[in-house]
């Protein structure tokens, strides 16, 4: 489901995401806000860690917004109710480390 099918106004919302892939060390926040405007959904993601120094979602890359006690992102959410790709940065290993995981945003969850 799209954003466009939801036909969510402008505005802030809460949504419920869940995250598969990874070691099952790192965890985000659920639910996680949800901005839309113009049309576009941001959500913030939150993570058990501030080891996080980049995310890359749809082949971009995001920085993070905070990294004072969690690694904050604000990422574009292309998808509801189906995976959605991501790659998070690890700095927590002895090296830098690409990590592919998997999100959901379920659309029944957006308040």
């Amino acid at each position: 489901m799209t954003i466009d099918e939801l036909q969510l106004a402008d505005g802030n919302y809460t949504v419920e995401v869940t995250m598969e892939g990874g070691s099952g060390r790192a965890t985000i926040e659920s639910p996680t806000a949800l901005s839309v405007e113009d049309g576009q959904a941001v959500a913030q993601i939150t993570w058990s860690s501030n080891h996080y120094d980049y995310m890359i979602v749809g082949g971009e890359k995001y920085l993070p917004v905070s990294t004072d006690e969690h690694s904050v992102f604000e990422i574009p959410v292309a998808v509801f109710d189906e995976g959605m790709d991501v790659i998070g940065d690890t700095t927590a290993m002895s090296t830098p480390h690409e990590i592919e995981y998997t999100l959901r945003f379920d659309s029944a969850s957006v308040k």
